[in-house]
């Protein structure tokens, strides 16, 4: 498969899911749903699902599409699949309906339980965030300008870390967390894939993800913070499973920025103990 020339593609299939999420959030107009997880999902959620899987299937007819707001498939039926497209429409609902402007449509490409591409799409701001195996992470700005990313790097010892969190979530949660023999500078944003983004430009140097997200979460943002020199990890410090479970739901995950920071002792060793995989 040439992941080159069909790259460009799943970018514009990315950047018309967000036109359209854009429209509708523009016009304040849209119907919202409680999910049987609690979760909610709006129209622009759904109309965004029926654009993106329409348009990933006649891009490759051959290649089956997972989607957060279609994932009833069972594993019998997922563990035969080599290739297939994991996708969120809409990634930040919350922050859609609070008008927070913190969203993003999530395209991923996953071979042998391994995202290979990862394409993330902010409507509001216009930047687009992307990657695929061995070629590097990129972002391109409104403007047209290209810019290769990578991750920061620090000066051994560190005594402060940049660390992405929700706007919607008790800080303390996560400040309790962490190592309180550093300082921390904690960034609010909304979208799950776009604070794991602003981990993979070298912005913030972590994310800390506390309480349930979906595969389809992570896959995209996976390829492109790998491919900016970071990891994301489970708090157990091992590496995210994709399509070899019943579940698709991940377990609490951090996104680094530097592999060569001590982790496991900025991680608290408690946490690590407490989660379950």
């Amino acid at each position: 498969m040439d992941l080159s020339n069909l790259l460009p593609q799943v970018i514009d299939i990315a950047r018309a899911s967000g036109q359209v999420i854009l429209d509708i959030y523009q016009r304040g107009q849209f119907e919202k749903q409680v999910k049987s997880d609690n979760t909610p999902v709006t129209s622009a959620d759904l109309a965004a699902h029926k654009l993106v899987v329409a348009k990933l299937s006649e891009l490759t007819p051959d290649i089956p599409v997972l989607s957060e707001e279609d994932a009833g498939v069972p594993l019998a039926e997922r563990a035969e699949w080599q290739r297939y497209w994991l996708v969120d429409p809409l990634d930040g609902t919350q922050e859609f309906i609070a008008g927070s402007g913190d969203f993003a449509t999530i395209i991923a490409l996953v071979e042998n339980n391994t995202p290979i591409m990862g394409v993330v799409y902010a409507p509001v701001s216009g930047v687009v965030y992307y990657a695929y195996k061995d070629k590097g992470a990129w972002k391109t700005t409104p403007e047209g300008e290209t810019v290769r990313i990578s991750t920061h790097r620090h000066e051994l010892p560190t005594q402060s870390l940049a660390v992405a969190i929700s706007r919607r979530q008790d800080i303390s949660a996560i400040t309790n967390r962490l190592d309180p023999a550093l300082n921390y500078d904690l960034v609010p944003l909304g979208s799950a894939a776009l604070k794991s983004c602003l981990v993979a430009e070298g912005a913030v140097d972590c994310y800390l993800r506390l309480g349930p997200t979906g595969e389809w979460d992570t896959a995209a943002t996976q390829c492109i913070v790998e491919e900016a020199g970071g990891r994301i990890l489970n708090t157990h410090l091992t590496p995210l499973s994709y399509n070899e479970r019943d579940t698709l739901e991940n377990p609490n995950f951090i996104t680094l920025g530097d592999e060569n920071l001590p982790w496991s002792s900025i991680l608290t060793p408690d946490d690590r103990l407490m989660d379950v995989e």
